[in-house]
């Protein structure tokens, strides 16, 4: 029997039709699939229950190696679990197949390039924060509110007037009024 686990979609690999289909052509019986979870997450319900549908003589086949897990020690624990009890594993894209010697070897391997790759990207992406911040610029969303704007909030707040009025003044919705009444 071959049950599958697809386990999630990253920004980078957002085709789910190509990884399903992939997964089918392994001869995949059944998809799991956690949608809009990184698998760097401790929570991944579909994963857990792919692991648990699992009986010895199955193969869990996955789209990618980094689909089961980021971090190498934990991609190789899982495996070593699946191996503990008679499950096979076996990765589509890079052609891993661990019920034999030579794939468990290989597996380790890429797993480690794998765990490389990653750390790597979050090098990169701190570096790159710690430059902006040096050159006073902040990343992510610009906000919406001003300095002015929340004192306006807060001057009309203490004068009693209501944060839905508030909203509806400054043309923001209440959500982001509470927001800033709190800073």
């Amino acid at each position: 029997m071959q049950s599958s686990s697809e386990t999630d979609i990253s920004t980078l690999e957002q085709n789910v039709d190509l990884q399903l289909k992939a997964l089918q052509d392994a001869g995949a019986q059944r998809i799991f699939s956690d949608h809009g979870v990184g698998s760097s997450k401790a929570e991944r319900p579909q994963l857990a229950a792919a692991l648990d549908h699992l009986r010895e003589g199955d193969v869990l086949t996955v789209w990618k190696l980094d689909r089961l897990g980021r971090a190498t020690r934990n991609v190789l624990e899982v495996i070593e679990g699946l191996r503990g009890r008679g499950i096979g594993f076996r990765s589509a894209t890079e052609g891993l197949d661990t019920t034999g010697a030579t794939g468990t070897a290989m597996l380790t391997i890429m797993a480690a390039f794998a765990q490389l790759e990653w750390d790597t990207i979050i090098e990169r992406t701190r570096a790159g924060l710690a430059a902006a911040r040096a050159n006073n610029r902040q990343g992510g969303r610009p906000r919406k509110v001003d300095a002015a704007t929340a004192v306006k909030a807060r001057t009309l707040k203490a004068k009693g007037v209501s944060a839905s009025d508030i909203a509806r003044m400054l043309g923001l919705s209440r959500a982001t009024v509470y927001r800033y009444l709190a800073d």
